[in-house]
């Protein structure tokens, strides 16, 4: 009688030998994997960063152990939000300036920099910077002036970037420091003036101008504005970002930050068009960990739509004789093209408008010739010709876009555009059918960071308001898998990462978000209500809000 509990122990003993260990095992939840049958499961096993088995919950508990057991409670899983289009250092500097974002009028541009200046209260000599003004968003739609600015601050610089980034405004201060006098002229770019005198308007190059005569940001102030953007990217359930366009300096002080495990947001980097980049790493080839992959460039071919850079074929409808401009001549645009087809190199380009976005494809095409796997990217492909369309199918070219520009631009859009025009602008589910795969993106801090945004104007075409009833241009949506398959695995793709995270299976790293509604099932209206309960990175929970046992 005493063999029985001798021999049931060690009964229990090899049953619990016999699993396998696991770090983490999160388990009563629904799934979605988004792997190519876009199936569902109830658990997962996680060891070492990655996801070593996922399935049924009681086959997962019953093959294997952890020391940390999850329950979550029924809610909903989902692969770390990527997001394919963003600027995260540029992010996490506008966490350490004046937030203009939202602002709907002059006055409250300057009443927020005369709040910010005396909570901080900057040396004479130290730059004022800010930036999220729209003037589309005031009564009045004009371009401001800096007269105010001048007169508040005639010894301190102050630059005020538009929310675009293709535009600013400087007061005589900032100017004078970049030597910038009335009718000064330059390539892709204008210096404003009214009567002979600077307005302190400056669009797409002559921003440039005035922004390279800033001060560059401390180490110290970098990475506290990195680790900033991190825990915001974390809450918001994005865990990799693609950082479209920064600097040499910028990118290896990430890896540092990272390799001293300070920095955990994963990102895929896209070098600013530099010599200095493109001198320091063409040589090197791409560069790449588990948390940085830097592995592309950015060019710009236009600016923005919203204040009239955006290069198109005929006049702006609300600007007879104007039409915008390249940013540089098309030659230089086919020399990089003809330059990074020979490296492993990714090239992006920004193009706006309709003219720019043929200029681009047919540079990208000559040097492409067909079919191909170089996944070359268009970011924003706002305006596309109709008769240009079929061009990103035929050479394999990615548009990268943000679903959100969209809804934030139908209230002035067709302004700029006329109705005729407008209906190929925006087109995202036609742009889906050349290649049958998207990649999602907000291009914040132009944008709301919160990837939820993106879900619903994708699907909805409506913004946070859910306006406009029955959406815009509704020919136009993403259902809701292409749109979750957007902010994830096709993310992941437009980055060459698909083979390590953007959707939940074995052997991918353990990325995922934990929402409290089911963003395949809920109604529309309630997609914005959803709350990221949980992040984790690697298997690593580097956000928690509650609710998961």
């Amino acid at each position: 009688m005493k063999l029985l509990p001798v021999c049931c122990m060690a009964l229990l003993c090899w049953s619990c030998s016999s699993k396998k260990q696991a770090d983490l095992i999160i388990h009563h939840a629904k799934i979605y994997t988004v792997d190519a049958h876009f199936s569902q499961a109830q658990a997962m096993a996680i060891h070492h960063g990655k996801i070593v088995a996922i399935g049924d919950e009681q086959e997962i508990l019953e093959k294997y152990t952890a020391p940390q057991v999850q329950d979550a409670g029924g809610h909903f899983i989902y692969p770390g939000f990527i997001d394919a289009h963003a600027h995260f250092v540029g992010y996490g500097f506008s966490l350490q300036q004046v937030n203009l974002v939202g602002t709907q009028s002059w006055r409250e541009v300057i009443d927020r920099v005369k709040a910010f200046t005396a909570a901080h209260s900057p040396a004479a000599t130290q730059w004022v910077l800010g930036r999220g003004w729209d003037q589309n968003d005031w009564p009045e739609k004009a371009f401001p002036d800096k007269t105010v600015l001048d007169s508040l601050f005639p010894h301190t610089p102050v630059l005020l970037g538009r929310v675009d980034g293709h535009a600013a405004i400087a007061n005589q201060a900032a100017l004078d420091a970049a030597g910038v006098h009335a009718g000064q002229t330059l390539t892709g770019g204008v210096i404003e003036t009214k009567n002979g005198k600077l307005t302190g308007i400056l669009i797409d190059n002559a921003v440039r101008v005035v922004f390279g005569k800033v001060p560059q940001a401390t180490t110290a102030l970098l990475q506290k504005a990195l680790q900033d953007a991190a825990a915001s990217c974390f809450a918001a359930g994005l865990t990799t970002i693609a950082d479209c366009g920064i600097m040499k300096n910028e990118a290896l002080l990430i890896d540092s930050l990272q390799q001293q495990q300070l920095l955990k947001m994963r990102l895929y980097v896209l070098l600013t068009d530099s010599t200095e980049n493109y001198d320091y790493f063409l040589p090197k080839g791409p560069y790449r960990t588990d948390h940085i992959n830097i592995a592309g460039f950015k060019c710009y071919a236009d600016g923005a739509l919203g204040s009239r850079g955006a290069c198109l074929l005929q006049d702006y409808t609300d600007k007879p004789g104007w039409k915008g401009f390249l940013l540089k001549d098309s030659s230089y645009f086919a020399m990089r093209a003809a330059q990074l087809i020979n490296t492993k190199f990714q090239l992006c380009t920004h193009a706006i408008g309709d003219s720019a976005n043929r200029e681009i494809l047919r540079i990208y095409s000559h040097v492409l010739k067909g079919k191909n796997d170089r996944r070359w990217r268009i970011e924003h492909a706002q305006v596309v010709s109709p008769e240009d369309v079929p061009l990103f199918g035929q050479y394999s070219i990615i548009p990268s876009v943000q679903p959100t520009h969209a809804t934030s631009d139908m209230y002035w859009a067709g302004a700029r555009l006329g109705p005729e025009r407008l209906k190929s602008a925006y087109i995202y589910q036609q742009l889906l059918q050349q290649n049958g795969w998207i990649p999602l993106g907000t291009d914040f801090p132009v944008e709301d960071i919160n990837p939820l945004k993106t879900f619903l104007a994708a699907v909805a075409r409506m913004d946070a308001n859910n306006y406009p009833p029955g959406g815009f241009q509704k020919e136009n949506a993403l259902t809701r898998q292409q749109a979750l398959q957007g902010m994830t695995i096709w993310a992941a793709k437009g980055c060459f990462e698909e083979d390590t995270r953007g959707s939940l299976e074995p052997g991918k790293l353990a990325d995922l978000v934990i929402l409290d509604h089911d963003l395949m099932e809920i109604p529309l209206d309630s997609v914005l209500k959803t709350k990221v309960l949980a992040t984790f990175s690697g298997g690593e929970q580097v956000y928690k809000a509650g609710g998961i046992k």
